[in-house]
């Protein structure tokens, strides 16, 4: 036996890079896990409103009415000398 290997038989197995490898990965992924729990268990999901299908159409008519202006030079003109409000079809798929 060279004098390397005997050197390296009796250190422990922390002393190896390579082990911390192995090993390493799996228990950060256990401390993750048990963090997530931790934040599952301490933190309760919010309860959800009765009336939550009204409200979101509400915000998607918020929605469409700042859009509006963002329609192409062409159909905004029109708009501005008609007073029709423009539809813009340049993003539909037929």
């Amino acid at each position: 036996m060279s004098p390397q290997e005997i050197e390296l038989e009796g250190k422990p197995w922390w002393y190896f890079g390579h082990m911390w490898l192995v090993v390493g990965g799996p228990l950060v992924v256990v401390i993750a896990s048990f963090i997530t729990l931790y934040f599952a268990i301490k933190v309760p999901d919010p309860v959800i409103d009765t009336d939550y299908y009204r409200k979101g159409l509400e915000i998607n008519k918020t929605l469409d009415a700042k859009r509006d202006g963002m329609v192409p030079a062409m159909l905004g003109r029109n708009h501005a000398a008609t007073g029709i409000k423009p539809i813009d079809n340049t993003n539909s798929k037929n």
